[in-house]
């Protein structure tokens, strides 16, 4: 395909712009590959990493001196010493409130996180296997408050299902409205091992596990294994916090649902059937350390009662509830026993996930209704890094045993367990070809910047394609290897687009291959305007999506990559307006539209936006009365506002849709740095019921 050389395209081409072809590239790879240098090993250095507190609290002035690092035992010299924070020196400070946060009040979106700048990576793995349907709503709930109240802009989280489709490094995000879209899609996954209640009433079976084979321990722990090998594609130290009910080291079948022990009041005493775990779950501990991933174990249980409730059937029969026990108990005698059972399936269930928190240099959390997130976010700020030099006897390729101390009195150090004595180049895996390559640039929550992209992407709901995810993708020519041929320069470019849904797993994706071919005045246009290029993808289903490109030099195979979220609206809700996305500009001298996909303006310009807005009429056809207010943001405070501006619908042909476009002065005072524009569209004199009817753009402006 030949590209023209046009920067300044007219909205109106823009919005029409066909698509490219639809041959797909191939899935993101799955295995773990290169890896960054928090857990080093290599024939020169060791390098491990130890966090120490005081009172709860983090020690971030500590020396070498004051450390002692051991290997099976035997002390060695550190040679190596630095602390790690993951906090920004110069982190934002959130916007005031001045009012109590409402249900229907809009998320400010988050500056997009670089991948040398500090910060917390944090999965919140909810292990929907292994939760009880009662307890999925607490659950929502702590995550919820955790990402509305506690998350940070340099933070990337990700909530990641055991028992859904495991896109990972596409989950990771600092964006709130896909976070809380995916807290709002969790839910109780019948297939699960502990069934309807933390303990199912005396008597009652639970069907826990029942329905799919009370195999589901086993997907959990395939389920961590596969996050943490995909983790460790991430710089820097990483955190995995596991939601479960039921992770247990040893466990008979039944308990795993597929026999009638919660029947049974949940009595563990083991038996031939015993099932043991501990295996799987120091491997996972083992993949975690060669990521670099800490974990920390979550009992979603929160703080249970294991007393008589409302639900058991008190007093108990005879002999029919526990049959084969003896003879018959009195009332306060099977209250006991109750009470006991159910404290040791407490204690069993919560073995496995301390095992790997503590091998991993994390904590359990037990017993506590709020989850102690703030615990886990304190505990990630940051690290000291200890490195010494290895004996031969290192590279054996068996488990070594780590243990440091911490010197000062009243301190408290955690580190990893050990690790198994095989250098990191011997398990670095092959080197990916550029098609991999490039799909993991795809999947990674960082922006490939071997060359420089950017990228505007909108809804639009196209009469022919039918709805569509539009993208304008600007390419720096700087960046590419042009030849000269016959007095033209000659470029060819691969372009990759991917739509992932808030589950991580790819929904639509678009590959083809741009071939430019430019005479000296356009050559000498495009080195100084840029490479505009436009694709479509199509939209089928409403919902929240994140949309990524990849551009990779055929000649050199340097990759950037841009990403954006996206809102599909649902258009078959009648009566419902729905904005498409906004596309920025400028207007060129010639009343065109330049700079359709860069997203960088001066301070002082006048930043042109413009977006179409559905079902703008009313049930009788007439059009609404419409204003949109205007607002800027930076680092989620408002800095400059332009409210009740009137939409006017210029043409009625096309009675579906109105196009709205219109420009902002940016005050000459804004500082560089990253912004957020965001339109509001009501109705003038209605009161609001519901969310607003919202849409956002980001952008920078530069000196």
């Amino acid at each position: 395909m030949k590209i023209k050389p046009a920067v300044a395209l007219l909205l109106l081409f823009c919005i029409l712009l066909p698509a490219l072809g639809q041959d797909k590239p191939a899935p993101p790879p799955q295995q773990s590959g290169d890896q960054d240098d928090v857990i080093k090993i290599t024939t020169n250095l060791v390098q491990v990493d130890v966090v120490v507190t005081k009172d709860g609290k983090l020690v971030t002035d500590l020396t070498a001196d004051d450390f002692e690092i051991y290997e099976d035992g035997r002390r060695q010299t550190i040679t190596s010493f630095a602390y790690i924070s993951n906090i920004p020196t110069s982190a934002p400070e959130p916007a005031p409130t001045t009012a109590k946060k409402k249900k229907d009040d809009v998320v400010v979106p988050f500056t997009p996180v670089k991948p040398n700048d500090p910060r917390r990576i944090m999965a919140f793995v909810v292990d929907d296997l292994g939760i009880a349907w009662e307890n999925i709503p607490l659950v929502k709930r702590q995550l919820r408050k955790f990402i509305n109240e506690q998350m940070e802009p340099h933070d990337l989280v990700a909530i990641i299902r055991t028992g859904g489709e495991l896109g990972v490094l596409q989950q990771f995000t600092n964006d709130k409205r896909l976070l809380l879209r995916a807290v709002e899609r969790l839910r109780w996954n019948h297939c699960n091992r502990v069934g309807i209640h933390t303990f199912a009433p005396v008597g009652v079976s639970d069907f826990g596990g029942s329905l799919c084979g009370g195999r589901s321990y086993y997907s959990s722990l395939r389920s961590l294994g596969f996050i943490v090998d995909a983790m460790g594609q991430l710089p820097g130290r990483k955190s995995m916090v596991v939601l479960s009910d039921s992770m247990p080291v040893e466990t008979q079948e039944n308990e795993l649902g597929s026999g009638p022990g919660t029947a049974r009041g949940e009595r563990l005493t083991l038996g031939p059937n015993t099932e043991n775990f501990s295996g799987a779950l120091h491997k996972v501990a083992e993949r975690a350390i060669r990521s670099s991933v800490v974990i920390y174990s979550v009992e979603t249980t929160g703080l249970v009662y294991t007393g008589p409730t409302a639900a058991d059937p008190f007093p108990l029969g005879l002999r029919q509830v526990w049959a084969g026990e003896g003879p018959a108990e009195t009332g306060p005698q099977q209250t006991t026993r109750m009470m006991n059972d159910r404290s040791k399936a407490l204690w069993n269930r919560r073995q496995g996930g301390d095992l790997i928190a503590r091998q991993t240099g994390g904590f359990p959390i037990r017993n506590s209704n709020s989850y102690d997130f703030d615990r886990i976010l304190e505990d990630q700020a940051g690290y000291y890094l200890l490195g010494y030099r290895p004996s031969e006897e290192t590279f054996n390729r068996r488990l070594h045993r780590i243990k440091a101390k911490v010197k000062r009195s009243g301190m408290s150090l955690r580190t990893r367990f050990g690790f198994v004595g095989v250098t990191k180049e011997e398990a670095k895996r092959a080197k990916p070809t550029p098609r991999s390559a490039t799909n993991l640039a795809l999947a990674s929550p960082f922006a490939a910047q071997d060359i420089e992209v950017d990228l505007t992407s909108f809804f639009a709901a196209d009469k022919q394609s039918g709805p569509v995810v539009r993208s304008f993708v600007y390419v720096d020519p700087k960046d590419l290897t042009f030849t000269r041929v016959d007095g033209r320069y000659h470029a060819s470019l691969e372009l990759y687009g991917v739509i992932f849904g808030d589950n991580g797993v790819i929904v639509e994706e678009r590959a083809d291959a741009a071939t430019f071919n430019f005479s000296d005045a356009d050559y000498e246009q495009i080195t100084r305007d840029g490479i505009g290029i436009g694709f479509d993808m199509p939209a089928k289903r409403p919902g929240a999506y994140q949309v990524r490109v990849a551009a990779r030099d055929k000649a050199t195979s340097k990759i950037g990559t841009a990403g954006q979220y996206m809102a599909v609206p649902d258009l078959k809700k009648k009566q419902q307006l729905a904005v498409s996305g906004i596309v920025l500009g400028t207007i060129n001298s010639d009343k065109t539209v330049g700079r359709t996909g860069i997203r960088r303006f001066l301070a002082g310009s006048d930043l042109y936006y413009a977006y179409n807005l559905y079902k703008a009429i009313d049930e009788n056809g007439n059009p609404r009365d419409l204003v949109m207010d205007v607002i800027l943001f930076r680092e989620g405070k408002v800095v400059q506002t332009v409210p009740g501006v009137p939409i006017v619908a210029t043409d009625q042909s096309d009675r579906s849709q109105v196009f709205v476009g219109s420009t902002l002065r940016l005050d000459p005072a804004l500082e560089p740095g990253h912004y957020h524009l965001q339109v509001v569209v009501r109705n003038r004199n209605v009161k609001q019921k519901g969310p607003a009817v919202a849409q956002w753009a980001d952008f920078a402006i530069e000196k």
